[in-house]
């Protein structure tokens, strides 16, 4: 057997302009791809299933991506997570939905099913469900443990989530998560829905990243349709994704900066935040820019006078951040908490394909800007920052570091805005395809596969946060560390429960 499963490039030009065809290999050819996985030749960026098939996409080093697909013989398929952990919760997810089997699988626990559906497989062969069983946990032997069970009901304004610590005195030994509280069944919502109401369900899965997700899902329903979207358009989104960035950049330094007690962080980052917020409110009729992105462009235009707002607040920001990030750096107390906690290893990054801020600030040098370019990125100058510490203050340093390349490509694309119009209809469909987008959100890479029929509706649309990838590693970053400082880690990960959980 070759060393190298023989698989199909597509460049990131390519896959995004045109329909994608997913290629379909054998169990043997399967199974060949998924030692590649292990020996690190490439990377998973998702995994998923329709009622007889299971779909992965593949990234090269040369950053090409790779659409396999294997039929689901009898319910079952071999197992990713068997060699490749990233996978693992994707296919308790695929067993939770469809019915269908991961082989051999090393955990095969449900995730996003807690039983309390009222039927099992919802979108396989479902059959009623039984009452909900005990969770079991992983056990942990040793002496001198115990356990500390944390939510899912939280004392902040916080999604829900289950924290399972397993501690001797203060040092994490074990934590596991249990998720799935926030789930909406938006897999199955997608399924039948016109694309103008799948847009709308992919704007809502993760609401502080909505301009992201509805450009993913715009991006795979325009290269289903062939669609070209005008230049302006392509333009206006890139200003509302680095406005959406900014404003969660902002205020998740403030945060985890409150979560080390140092609340004078929080008020300054939290009013920059709002300034932004207000002004995508003043410039897009909505704070968080929910549903201006659109199938085929944009839903509104914005004029000179608003183009100047937004200058404005750049100045703003670029006037009065810097200053933060002094303070920051300077307060020994605050430096004592965040610098050589939640450690996040290069390898384990690259290994789980950790995508954002967590994979940079741990030497992943991946931005799918830059390696998978669309536009209007690939007009303008920015670079990648990263960074190797791993730590919690990595990941402060990284998210102000991206802070100021926001900042440039905003007046880039304020300066250099294109004129014209801003939505064109879809081109009609004449048989069923498929397509797939790819987008840099604040937290990471967004990614999302759609299939049309032959009327122009969704017959299956599956998307990925970066959480998929980014919530198992916050497990393997507090262990070692004190209990207290949890709250840290997970602020400096700051995950997606609503975009994982869907």
């Amino acid at each position: 057997m070759p060393k190298q499963l023989q698989l199909i490039p597509i460049a990131a030009q390519a896959f995004r302009a045109h329909p994608i065809v997913a290629q379909p290999v054998s169990r043997a050819l399967w199974s060949q791809a998924i030692q590649n996985l292990a020996e690190g030749h490439v990377m998973l960026l998702s995994l998923w299933a329709g009622p007889s098939a299971v779909t992965m996409v593949l990234l090269d080093a040369a950053h090409h991506i790779s659409v396999l697909r294997v039929n689901a013989h009898r319910h079952s398929f071999p197992s990713v997570g068997k060699v490749h952990p990233a996978a693992q919760r994707l296919e308790r997810t695929i067993a939770d939905m469809f019915g269908i089997i991961p082989e051999d699988a090393l955990d095969a626990r449900p995730w996003l099913d807690h039983g309390r559906w009222g039927v099992t497989h919802p979108m396989g062969e479902a059959t009623l469900q039984t009452a909900p069983q005990p969770y079991p946990f992983l056990p942990v032997e040793g002496e001198s443990l115990h356990q500390v069970a944390v939510g899912p009901v939280h004392a902040g304004i916080i999604e829900p989530g289950h924290f399972r610590f397993t501690v001797q005195g203060e040092t994490v030994v074990r934590l596991e998560q249990r998720l799935g509280y926030t789930h909406k069944g938006t897999d199955s919502l997608m399924a039948g829905a016109s694309v103008a109401r799948g847009a709308q369900l992919a704007g809502r899965t993760s609401g502080d990243s909505t301009v992201a997700y509805a450009w993913a899902y715009a991006q795979a329903v325009e290269a289903a349709s062939a669609t070209q979207v005008p230049d302006r358009a392509l333009w206006l989104r890139a200003l509302m994704a680095e406005l959406e960035r900014l404003a969660n950049h902002l205020g998740d330094v403030g945060a985890i900066c409150n979560d080390a007690a140092f609340g004078m962080m929080l008020a300054q980052c939290s009013i920059l935040r709002e300034r932004v917020l207000r002004t995508c409110d003043l410039c897009f009729g909505h704070r968080m820019m929910r549903d201006r992105v659109v199938p085929g462009g944009v839903a509104q235009d914005i004029d000179d006078a608003k183009l100047t707002v937004i200058a404005d607040l750049v100045a703003e920001i670029r006037a009065t951040f810097p200053s933060l990030v002094a303070l920051y750096d300077q307060v020994a107390s605050l430096q004592d908490r965040t610098v050589s906690t939640g450690i996040l290893t290069e390898a384990l990054a690259k290994s789980f394909g950790a995508g954002g801020f967590v994979g940079r600030a741990s030497g992943r040098e991946f931005d799918t800007r830059k390696h998978l370019p669309y536009a209007p990125y690939d007009q303008l100058q920015f670079r990648v920052p990263y960074r190797i510490e791993g730590d919690v203050n990595a990941r402060i340093w990284q998210r102000i570091d991206e802070i100021e390349e926001s900042l440039s490509l905003v007046s880039q694309i304020l300066a250099q805005m294109p004129d014209g119009p801003i939505l064109v209809p879809l081109t009609p469909p004449h048989n069923s395809h498929e397509g797939l987008g790819l987008v840099e959100g604040f937290r990471g890479d967004v990614l999302i596969w759609v299939a049309l029929d032959r009327k122009g509706r969704i017959t299956r649309c599956h998307m990925r946060d970066p959480s998929w990838f980014q919530w198992p590693l916050l497990e393997a970053v507090i262990e070692g560390n004190i209990i207290a400082d949890f709250p840290l880690c997970n602020k400096s990960f700051n995950c997606s429960y609503s975009g994982q959980d869907l």
